[in-house]
């Protein structure tokens, strides 16, 4: 799935230093970008919930006005995780110690044989030694197929949607905080299973073979607001095949951020609140929109290019 590893940012370029990978022409896009925006509110405050693309290109801005209008509202800002750690040299490390093996197996013993093989062949195809995953954990390695893939079709995750309201969070003097640690998310991919690293590694092969098309199409969905076609593409295939992997990565960390939001919502006062989260957290019954929902706070989608009643 492409939206929902916030740490992509973060990941370490150590396994790319022999690749050739070059960014594939993007297309062009047409108008402001339109992400997921949801107004969630009580009886004297309200918080902000907008869907980050981790990843973007420079032609995905401006946004619409409504985004930037929700921002200029908003007294704070909430990311996954703050700015000073997003950009700390300290997460780099926090990432390389976990990342490395300390079992004395290699890659191959963690696969299986299927999984193997075509592990083999997307690193032949993208000029990648095999060997130079040995060294790894298979969720660092899921993660770096990932993160190639997105590479060569030109996007970037110093333009990610986080990265742009942090430097607008800082140039505008407003307080910037995070839902969770950096060690809590590294946690969430390093204390998997060797299933659910298995299937890890698996998930992020599957989207590979579907090349640029299928990041297009998602990351043109996350453009237009397509909240059903980012649900259908991201989550749903995701927590039919990977049910534990699913609850491990989406569900366990929205239940998490869900008693924090409240908090903002629930202090006394007028302040308002803009949390930037991958989309993927917001969508679905699953999704932090629905629990807010579902605890009775009024949520009401922020969409002036949308169609009217548009969830």
């Amino acid at each position: 799935m492409l939206l929902r590893r916030s740490l992509k940012a973060l990941v370490v370029t150590a396994l790319l230093g022999s690749a050739s990978v070059l960014a594939a022409d993007a297309p062009k896009a047409a108008g402001a970008s339109v992400p997921l925006l949801w107004k969630v509110s009580d009886k004297d405050n309200a918080v902000y919930l907008l869907g980050s693309f981790h990843l973007l290109r420079p032609s995905d801005y401006p946004l619409s006005g409504d985004v930037d209008a929700a921002f200029d509202d908003a007294e704070r800002v909430l990311f996954e995780l703050s700015p000073e750690e997003m950009r700390s040299p300290a997460a780099s490390q926090l990432m390389m110690q976990a990342a490395m093996r300390v079992d004395g197996k290699t890659l191959q013993q963690d696969l299986d044989a299927a999984t193997w093989t075509r592990l083999e062949a997307w690193a032949g195809k993208n000029n990648l030694p095999l060997a130079s995953f040995n060294g790894f954990e298979p969720w660092f390695v899921g993660l770096t197929i990932s993160i190639v893939e997105m590479t060569k079709q030109g996007l970037d995750p110093k333009l990610g949607l986080d990265n742009h309201f942090m430097d607008k969070a800082l140039a505008a003097g407003k307080p910037a905080s995070g839902l969770e640690r950096m060690q809590e998310q590294i946690g969430v991919l390093d204390g998997m299973d060797a299933s659910e690293q298995r299937q890890f590694v698996a998930e992020a092969l599957e989207q590979a073979d579907k090349g640029s098309a299928e990041t297009q199409r998602l990351h043109d969905a996350w453009r237009r607001g397509d909240a059903e076609t980012l649900w259908n593409g991201m989550a749903s295939d995701m927590r039919e095949q990977y049910p534990r992997l699913y609850r491990r990565i989406n569900v366990d960390r929205n239940d998490a951020w869900v008693p924090k939001i409240r908090q903002l919502l629930d202090q006394p006062g007028d302040d308002d609140a803009l949390v930037v989260v991958g989309a993927l957290h917001l969508l679905g019954e699953d999704g932090v929109v629905e629990k807010l929902r579902d605890q009775g706070y009024k949520v009401e989608r922020v969409c002036s290019a949308c169609a009217a009643g548009g969830r």
